[in-house]
């Protein structure tokens, strides 16, 4: 009985450090942007080549942008833009832009038949 318990035991330790672990990754950027978070997903927001590319996922896993519309709003230095992103990927935004260190960024994210997704940042 005692071995019993003792199994049931380090089976719970074992799935409570797992799940402390995988979530230890959650809101830290992978690519080297930064991470806005909107509800249940994470948008990763990375300026570089002239390109803004935003990474989607919830809890680690890609979110599909497929059939997604969304809108990247700027704020940098008074200056207000709004870029268009489109799907690239499975889990991929696109457009054509930069991003000024500490600008503001505001991001929205729609699907067809699905509550609208936003979050915020300021650029590294």
């Amino acid at each position: 009985m005692k071995a019993i318990v003792a199994i049931v035991v380090a089976g719970l330790l074992q799935l409570s450090s797992s799940a402390v672990l995988a979530h230890a990754e959650h809101g830290q950027p992978q690519f080297g942007g930064v991470v806005a978070e909107a509800g249940e997903a994470q948008f990763e927001i990375v300026g570089k080549g002239g390109k803004i590319v935003v990474h989607a996922t919830s809890h680690g896993t890609p979110v599909d942008t497929a059939g997604a519309k969304a809108k990247l709003s700027v704020l940098a230095g008074g200056a207000k833009s709004e870029l268009t992103l489109a799907p690239v990927a499975p889990n991929r935004l696109e457009a054509a832009g930069s991003l000024a260190s500490g600008a503001k960024l505001l991001i929205l994210v729609e699907w067809p038949g699905r509550k609208p997704l936003q979050g915020r940042a300021v650029a590294p």
